[in-house]
């Protein structure tokens, strides 16, 4: 968490997390073009300020695992689809930032080499050095973990200096805001507090790797035009856990 050179930026390698309900849009499935040609252009901001870049995206808007599990499916194999579904949007994402000047490389921790890379650190590092925005992939590759724990485990790996989660709400709540008007944003919280009041920031593997790691997290709403670029500025955007 320090500058570099001239510039005043505060992170100059971050993880980004989106969900992905939101390249679905207003739909709730499928793809918005439209939306994600929105999130794509504050990505390729903030890769043309020289920050290394590592995305995570999840697969909600094509199938969740844990859904078709509680519907009778086999656990395991509900979650290996919603790791093909999380291949289908890096997919996806990358074509559109490639379309904007964009150089990327999507790495997937299940091997399928007909499509992108295979997930290997020094690789993904590498790609790094070399200002590529590298796209993970399928998750861990492993059942039983959520794309929340493959972000924040990538963001370990690749020596990040914070994850942002970019959200639909402007920060961490101490309750939903879209369901209860009285909650109220914290500017900053602990993860000890986080998982003291259940907060629904990450999920407890998540959060636990985090607070191990002394990893920072920023939880943001993307749907504010330029919130990653000033916080990685070091302004104080969205809610800070640490």
């Amino acid at each position: 968490m320090s500058a570099v050179g001239a510039t005043d930026k505060r992170y100059t390698r971050i993880l980004l997390k989106l969900s992905g309900e939101a390249l679905a849009g207003d739909r709730g499935v499928g793809f918005d073009f439209e939306r994600i040609g929105s999130f794509a252009d504050q990505i390729v901001e903030v890769a043309r300020m020289g920050v290394q870049l590592g995305l995570v995206i999840g697969g909600g808007n094509i199938v969740r695992g844990t859904q078709l599990s509680q519907m009778g499916m086999d656990r395991v194999g509900a979650d290996y689809m919603g790791m093909l579904g999380t291949v289908i949007n890096a997919m996806a994402m990358q074509d559109v930032l490639e379309k904007k000047g964009l150089d990327t490389r999507v790495m997937t921790a299940i091997r399928m080499e007909e499509l992108a890379e295979p997930y290997i650190r020094r690789r993904a590092l590498r790609h790094f050095e070399k200002g590529r925005t590298v796209i993970f992939a399928a998750g861990t590759g492993n059942p039983y973990f959520s794309t929340d724990t493959a972000a924040v485990l990538r963001a370990i790996q690749m020596k990040a200096d914070v994850i942002i989660k970019a959200t639909s709400v402007d920060g961490v709540y101490s309750a939903d805001p879209k369901k209860d008007p009285n909650a109220t944003m914290y500017e900053s919280i602990s993860y000890r507090d986080v998982m003291l009041e259940e907060l629904r920031v990450m999920d407890q593997t998540a959060i636990t790797l985090c607070k191990e790691n002394q990893l920072p997290l920023i939880v943001l709403n993307l749907h504010t035009p330029g919130a990653i670029a000033r916080a990685i500025n070091g302004e104080r955007v969205g809610t800070l856990v640490s």
